[in-house]
């Protein structure tokens, strides 16, 4: 069992033990039974070990332990845990014989606020004699952190004319001390107060909360206009004061409200402008505002409120000056009036504030003087649009365009020049007048000049001149569609079947040259007698259908149609109507009965003409078919065959070039690679042929074509066996001649010619019947 220099208290407070002055309790359990007196197992509860921060005094005994074991034999003490063995290392240690835990360094709670550590009883040969016991050693705080703001210098914001206890900003501090100890109870105070500019104010206008650091007013008076900012000394210590402690400085800005309303200075203003045209800037009016600049509570907005009543000015605010600008948006007319006396009020962006003194807006009156200038004359009406119907008449007044002079000088008409040529289908007309002082209206009258086809508009460009300047104004004539085009019928002359009333008839449509609405939907009818024996059927706007009420014999019909537009303009025309007798496919089969007859339109005259013209024609083209057959045929000269047409490619040979050289051609390797190197002998002076025989006569060819195409099966056959007796021409019916191939060869020949094998049993005279080309290979393998 655990002994410690302790003091000691019993659980049930019948034992105390005194020893080195540390108090620990002892608690009983008890075991077995549920009343009257029963043994208690008694356990030590070791309380925590405090030591001081800082302590000069190392190295310092702490606590001692003891096992009771001791009487019976050698007890040995070891200490484990942070601290000791393990990080950090080196704070504590113990006596192995005597039991006694000591500090070996200064403890610094900031680092290392408490240990655990756990004491080890062991035999000398190392076996536990006790359970280990819990060691916590608590690090005591001692005030030796200094207080220290967050911030060097903190800043503040508050509105000029706040009352005592608006909040401005908070400030705060830290200390690294035990917070649940007086070394980290901090307090906040203000030292010293300095307004910007200096001297301005001098009661105390701040104060601070020494518990949280919150910085509020204390007094009235902040004025912006006074006082542009406060510069507050501030300091905390801890021991609620008392202690160590630490400054900081708190920038307080007073910022601005708008407490001052604009006002004009001066208030009367005089300026001028030119008439006909803006101005952007006639002249400057000022106002006066002791607000911030550059805000919304200074930046002035300026108002018109009297004497424009048609909008000719407008005012803007200049963002640098806080100047009103004035200038003319609608042109002047120094005629109309030559004065203008405006009344212009001014504001701010930002409302005023409830905190400034009340009054009407400030006003200032501006003289606008208009100077007159000399005016081009001005149309009444531009453009000018006028419509017309098409067709009017020439001389047909069209309309009256009015100009006036500002100047009153005399007008004078005529046409503007345009980049487009004019429409002369407008005339202008300006009759004389006699000259007077002052007239302010002269007419101008334009005519129709009876052009026809000119388009649907008509725009032209017109000019009145006076004292030297002059305007332009735009006729735009706008054309109205009229019925002026009758719908025309067709077609005038057609087919139908005989004996098939109710059958397909024959199809009428009519056209108009006119457009909606005085075109289409036709209405056609049947005049006179021709509704006896014929009706017509509606197909759709445009087409109907006519028919036979009764069964016509064949002949041709002259039937009377009438057809009108949309607008009632009709016109009528004779149909011939042509009863034929059809076929089963319903085609007409008796139609030149109605081509002599005269009432269809087509003549006997005309119809021999027509009959006389390609007779002329076929004669014509036989004669130059008779002249080409009479023409003789060349001859080609580079044919085989002589006097053959081109055409016929039947009775043709044609001759093609030799397409390779066969054992000659060593242009397309290199045959020197072929040869023994080691037996490379030099070329003769002269080129000599190895396998081409020299000088051998040559059989006679056949030149001349046969007369008749069907020899010329022989004429081929002829050639082709003069081409095989030729002995100088390739392929040679000699032994060819190969270069060295290399020597070494395990594999035998491959030739029969000339070898001892067993070929001379075969028989070879089948190859003399196979011409030349085989007659000297069957001498080589049967010498015999």
């Amino acid at each position: 069992m655990w002994k410690f220099t302790i003091k000691t208290i019993c659980c049930g407070g019948s034992r105390t033990l005194y020893n080195g002055g540390v108090c620990v309790r002892l608690c009983g359990v008890p075991i077995g039974g549920t009343g009257g007196l029963s043994r208690v197992k008694r356990d030590w509860i070791i309380p925590a070990i405090r030591v001081p921060e800082n302590s000069k005094q190392v190295p310092e005994n702490l606590v001692q332990i003891k096992s009771d074991k001791i009487f019976t034999g050698e007890v040995i003490y070891k200490l484990e845990g942070p601290g000791v063995d393990q990080d950090p290392k080196d704070y504590f240690e113990i006596e192995d014989k005597t039991g006694w835990i000591r500090s070996k360094m200064p403890l610094d709670r900031e680092k290392h606020s408490r240990f655990n550590l756990k004491a080890f009883a062991l035999s000398p040969s190392g076996e536990r004699l006790e359970n280990p016991s819990t060691i916590e050693i608590v690090v005591l705080d001692q005030n030796d952190n200094r207080p220290n703001f967050t911030q060097s210098e903190f800043v503040g914001y508050v509105p000029e004319f706040s009352i005592p206890g608006t909040a401005v900003t908070n400030v705060s501090a830290t200390d690294a001390d035990d917070p649940a100890t007086e070394n980290a109870a901090l307090s906040y105070s203000i030292v010293l107060q300095e307004s910007i500019p200096p001297y301005r104010i001098n009661k105390t206008m701040f104060g601070i909360n020494n518990e949280t650091g919150m910085i509020y007013t204390r007094d009235v008076g902040l004025d912006r206009e006074v006082v542009k900012a406060f510069r507050l000394t501030l300091l905390v210590a801890d021991m609620s004061g008392e202690g160590l402690s630490d400054t900081a400085y708190a920038i307080i800005h007073v910022t601005d409200i708008n407490n001052h309303a604009p006002s004009f200075s001066p208030d009367q203003y005089d300026m001028r402008s030119t008439e006909n045209t803006p101005v952007p800037e006639i002249g400057r009016v000022n106002v006066l505002d002791l607000d911030e600049p550059s805000t919304p509570n200074w930046r002035a907005v300026y108002a018109i409120s009297s004497g424009d009543p048609d909008g000719h000015f407008a005012v803007r605010t200049d963002p640098e000056t806080n100047e009103g600008i004035l200038s003319v948006v609608k042109p002047l007319d120094y005629e109309t009036q030559k004065k203008y006396l405006l009344t212009v009020v001014v504001k701010n962006e930002e409302p005023l504030s409830d905190k400034a003194p009340r009054g009407p807006l400030s006003s200032a009156v501006v003289t606008v003087t208009v100077l007159n200038v000399n005016e081009a004359p001005r149309f009444v009406e531009n453009p000018i649009k006028v419509e017309v119907p098409e067709s009017t008449a020439a001389g047909t007044v069209l309309t009256t365009i009015r100009a006036h002079n500002p100047e009153n000088a005399r007008l004078r008409w005529g046409r503007a020049p345009r980049r487009a040529p004019m429409c002369q289908a407008v005339a202008l007309s300006a009759a004389g007048r006699p000259a007077h002082a002052f007239f302010l209206n002269l007419t101008a009258t334009f005519y129709w000049g009876g052009n026809e086809a000119i388009g649907s508009d008509v725009i032209g460009a017109f000019l009145a001149e006076a004292g030297g300047l002059s305007s332009n104004a735009t006729l735009e004539i706008k054309l109205q569609q009229t019925n002026d085009f009758p719908p025309q019928l067709f077609p005038l002359r057609g087919a139908v079947c005989a004996g098939r009333r109710g059958g397909v008839g024959l199809l009428l449509g009519a056209v108009d040259l006119d457009l909606s609405p005085h075109a289409e939907p036709f209405h056609f009818k049947l005049l006179g007698d021709s509704h006896t024996n014929w009706t017509i059927s509606k197909v759709n706007e445009t087409h109907v259908t006519l028919y036979p009420q009764v069964d016509l014999d064949p002949g041709v019909y002259p039937v009377s149609v009438s057809v009108s537009d949309a607008g009632g303009l009709a016109t009528s025309a004779l149909v011939n109507v042509t009863m034929c007798q059809c076929d089963a496919a319903g085609l007409c089969e008796a139609t030149a009965m109605a081509l002599f007859n005269s009432r269809v339109g087509l003549s006997f005259a005309a119809l021999l003409v027509i009959v006389g013209s390609i007779l002329l024609l076929l004669f014509l083209l036989l004669l130059l078919v008779a002249v080409r057959s009479c023409r003789p045929h060349d001859a080609k000269k580079a044919g085989l065959l002589q006097g053959v047409s081109d055409d016929d490619v039947r009775d043709n040979v044609l001759n093609y070039d030799e397409q390779g050289g066969g054992e000659e051609d060593e242009n397309a390797y290199n045959i020197e690679q072929l040869r023994n190197p080691n037996e490379v002998v030099p070329p003769p002076p002269y080129f000599l042929k190895k396998d081409a025989p020299q000088n051998l006569p040559s059989p006679i060819y056949p030149r001349k074509p046969p007369g008749d195409p069907s020899d010329i099966e022989d004429f081929i056959n002829n050639g082709l066996d003069a081409a095989d007796r030729d002995p100088n021409v390739p392929p040679y019916d000699t032994a060819l001649i190969y270069d060295y191939e290399g020597d070494g060869s395990v594999a035998g020949s491959l030739s029969s010619i000339a070898s001892g094998s067993s070929d001379e049993d075969q028989d070879y005279d089948y190859l003399n019947d196979w011409g030349p080309r085989f007659r000297k290979l069957a001498n080589l393998y049967d010498p015999h």
